[in-house]
């Protein structure tokens, strides 16, 4: 670009996001003189969804500033936990987070998935329409204008993932009140109303029921409930009780 030339400092926090080059200080960046300082940010492969604040020669400025010559320009990550308006606070996963879904799930998190690819723009006009915070790992998905609000989900592995959103997002979690199969709420249930999801031995050896108010499927205490306490325990040990106010 032949436009006034800037220096822009990437806060650490979002290093993985540029080019090596650019993760050592303030380093020189050429504009065109017109595009808002949003358009140059995304341009380096910062998504907006995970910049907090925008810092122009010591003072914040709103991500529709058009940078001028000379300007040292600090892009710094979002606070934590980070304030989301619109209660309540709800989430859309993309296809490649089935397991994140399903662990938020288990811990009472309202969390719609999509299990097939249904593209960019339908997950970006789901999340505006039933107002959900976006979660991918899918960085031009998370830049689409009509997207109400998106966070870059930063590990591959799934315990990561959890904490990380968790620690971002400071949800209320409410363990064993989802549906991990639908996100639905769970209610109690009887033998008899789930009976025939049962077999022989899950019949003869539990008698404490739930079943999905949405979808209809039954929930015991089966094999595997250790691991999935197991997740819920560290999740209520690290997590509950953090409060994350609503801005609106």
């Amino acid at each position: 670009m032949n436009g006034p030339e800037i220096h822009v400092e990437v806060a650490p926090e979002l290093h993985l996001f540029v080019p090596a080059a650019r993760r050592a200080g303030a380093t020189p960046l050429g504009t065109d003189g017109v595009s808002t300082l949003g358009h140059v940010i995304e341009s380096l492969g910062v998504p907006l969804t995970e910049v907090g604040t925008l810092v122009v020669d010591g003072r914040e400025v709103p991500v529709s500033h058009v940078p001028r010559a000379g300007e040292r320009v600090g892009v710094r990550p979002v606070v934590r936990p980070q304030p989301v308006p619109g209660a309540p606070l709800r989430f859309l996963l993309d296809v490649h987070l089935g397991t994140l879904a399903r662990r938020l799930r288990l811990l009472g998190v309202d969390a719609a998935y999509e299990s097939t690819d249904i593209g960019d723009p339908a997950l970006a006009a789901r999340s505006a329409a039933e107002r959900r915070v976006l979660l991918s790992r899918d960085r031009g998905l998370l830049r689409r204008r009509e997207l109400w609000a998106g966070a870059y989900v930063y590990s591959t592995r799934p315990e990561d993932q959890l904490r990380d959103v968790l620690d971002r997002f400071a949800p209320e979690l409410r363990p064993w009140t989802r549906c991990t199969a639908c996100n639905g709420l769970l209610l109690q249930a009887t033998k008899e109303e789930v009976a025939a999801q049962l077999k022989g031995g899950t019949r003869r050896s539990y008698d404490v029921f739930a079943q999905c108010a949405d979808c209809g499927r039954a929930y015991w205490k089966g094999a595997h409930h250790d691991q999935l306490e197991a997740v819920v325990e560290r999740a209520l040990a690290e997590f509950s009780g953090r409060d994350c106010a609503d801005p609106s």
